[in-house]
């Protein structure tokens, strides 16, 4: 059994919709697409992190780093070789297409990518806005009410009209 009914668990949810994209394809995984190309995936500082992609025979026009909605897509299409180049014995460097999706959690960035000695770096880090960071109430020691300011509202006068005798 690869399936499960998460359909109980979002009936009284609401707003939870990333959350339920984000189950129903974790639980659809393609065992085959997981294997190539391989990554690491390091934490490098508080905030920040780097992914790191396997991408032998790759130049950096092959590659393709997009990210959009919270999502991290790295995609490599292989050109086509010359034919006449020669012919190999032996052909163990992949260079087959791919797509590899991440799922990036709220508030993270990526911030640069870079190409050497067949690998890619991608760096990504953790950018909390000013507003999302909690902050510190000042206590203090007088009894203040503060009276919310509410103003009078008229209804609106119908327009007058003069009427003009016959």
């Amino acid at each position: 059994m690869d399936r499960f009914d998460f359909s109980p668990l979002f009936r009284s949810t609401i707003g939870f919709d990333r959350l339920t994209r984000l189950v129903d394809a974790a639980t659809r995984v393609d065992s085959a697409s997981l294997a190539y190309p391989p990554y690491n995936i390091e934490k490098t500082g508080e905030d920040a992190y780097r992914l790191t992609m396997a991408v032998a025979g790759f130049s950096p026009a092959e590659l393709d780093i997009t990210v959009q909605e919270n999502t991290l897509l790295v995609t490599g299409k292989a050109q086509k070789e010359d034919e006449n180049g020669g012919a190999y014995l032996h052909r163990g460097i992949a260079r087959r297409t791919f797509e590899r999706r991440f799922s990036l959690a709220d508030h993270m960035k990526v911030v640069g990518a870079s190409l050497d000695n067949g690998l890619l770096y991608v760096d990504v880090v953790r950018e909390v806005p000013e507003a999302a960071k909690p902050r510190t109430i000042k206590i203090g020691t007088a009894v203040e009410t503060v009276q919310p300011l509410v103003t009078e509202q008229k209804a609106p006068q119908p327009p007058v009209t003069e009427q003009k005798a016959a």
